[in-house]
């Protein structure tokens, strides 16, 4: 390894380390998550060369901690523990677990009529209608869900959606 990398591996690693330390506790605390959140995710994501540096350089040291308990018996808790986090939502087991609540909302808002919509918009189910008829929505009429419009006109509901919220910045 040449001698540049050798001498920053461990000490790139511990600032970024550090970073995510700090960051990771702000995000788990609800503290700056919008200052903090791409900081922790990026700086994770480039910590990962140091630490792969890091390895290469104290590779044999490193090595021998395999040959003992602590290193397996620690790996194995650490992959429960992440299991049991991971577990509910790959398993979709998870208390409210509908993915992303942006695209749970739209599939909520999906199922109201342009009457029951119309509302959240600031406008009547005409306007509602008629604005989905000039988006090219032909199937729009009053009695259909919002999912069904889009079916039957050909288009997919965040087309819709889409078409809704240039219809909410009309004054």
């Amino acid at each position: 390894m040449p001698s540049y990398l050798s001498r920053y591996a461990t000490p790139l690693t511990t600032g970024l380390f550090i970073i995510s330390l700090v960051s990771g506790i702000a995000l788990f605390f609800h503290l700056g998550t919008n200052a903090f959140r791409g900081m922790h995710e990026w700086l994770s994501m480039v910590l990962i060369l140091p630490f792969v540096l890091h390895l290469w350089k104290n590779w044999r040291p490193f090595a021998a901690y395999f040959k003992r308990m602590p290193m397996a018996l620690s790996l194995v808790v650490c992959l429960i523990a992440g299991l049991v986090f991971a577990w509910p939502s790959l398993t979709g087991t998870a208390a409210g677990s509908t993915g992303n609540p942006a695209f749970a909302m739209v599939n909520v808002v999906g199922q109201g009529t342009p009457g029951k919509i119309a509302p959240l918009l600031g406008k009547t189910e005409a306007d509602v209608v008629t604005a989905l008829k000039a988006a090219g929505f032909a199937a729009a009429d009053p009695a259909s869900t919002l999912s069904d419009i889009a079916t039957k006109s050909g288009k997919d509901t965040m087309e819709l959606m889409a078409a809704l919220t240039a219809l909410k910045a009309k004054p």
